[in-house]
């Protein structure tokens, strides 16, 4: 992976992002840490597993998510054992 300071990749950024999108390692370093760079797909939420597989609306994934991180500040999950129950999701 190619590093680089926060100096250097706001000299060069352009440059850099072109790079990245063609698929190249780079990573800038900051405070003795490497932040990689790379490129993500993102995709309407009708083209999303969320909508396609489970029909969810976009206020109903917010409320989920909502919920699921109340339950991780607690500590409290949800255990699967391979059988679905919703009722331990509500």
């Amino acid at each position: 992976m190619k590093t680089l300071t926060v100096a250097e990749a706001q000299a060069k950024l352009p440059a850099i992002l072109r790079r990245v999108r063609d698929g190249e390692d780079i990573g800038i370093i900051t405070g003795g840490q490497i932040i990689q760079l790379r490129t993500v797909n993102v995709v309407a939420w009708e083209d999303s597993d969320a909508s396609q597989e489970y029909d969810l609306t976009p206020g109903e994934w917010e409320q989920f998510k909502a919920r699921m991180n109340r339950r991780r500040a607690r500590g409290k999950y949800a255990i699967f054992d391979g059988r679905f129950a919703p009722a331990i999701f509500a």
